[in-house]
């Protein structure tokens, strides 16, 4: 591989790292950052893919996947308030059941 600089990713939890590491060269990380700046589809792509990678690990050290569902709703929920305020953020809650009806949130299955 051309270029020497690297960064290394190490999925690390309760003080301990799995065996595995990603390995990411500093080309390949610039060409992901400019490819997001051009793209919010490709960037909400992308952070779709990192939650799923980090629900995976915590799912692997064994933490209940229900847990982390809960865990997670409350992470989004709480860093929405920060940045839109809670009226807007209850707004957009009230939506929800629509948008889970309509299959917004089900991963795998063809929309029509």
């Amino acid at each position: 591989m051309a270029g020497g600089v690297f960064a290394i990713v190490v999925f690390v939890n309760g003080g301990r790292a799995r065996n595995d590491a990603t390995l990411y060269s500093m080309d390949s990380m610039l060409k992901i950052t400019e490819r997001l700046d051009s793209n919010p589809a490709e960037e909400k792509k992308l952070a779709l893919q990192f939650l799923r990678d980090a629900w995976e690990e915590a799912a692997y050290e064994g933490v209940d996947r229900d847990c982390l569902a809960t865990a997670s709703i409350f992470a989004a929920l709480s860093e929405l308030i920060s940045t839109y305020g809670e009226d807007a953020v209850a707004v957009m809650c009230e939506r929800l059941p629509e948008r889970v009806r309509g299959g917004e949130f089900s991963l795998g299955r063809t929309r029509q």
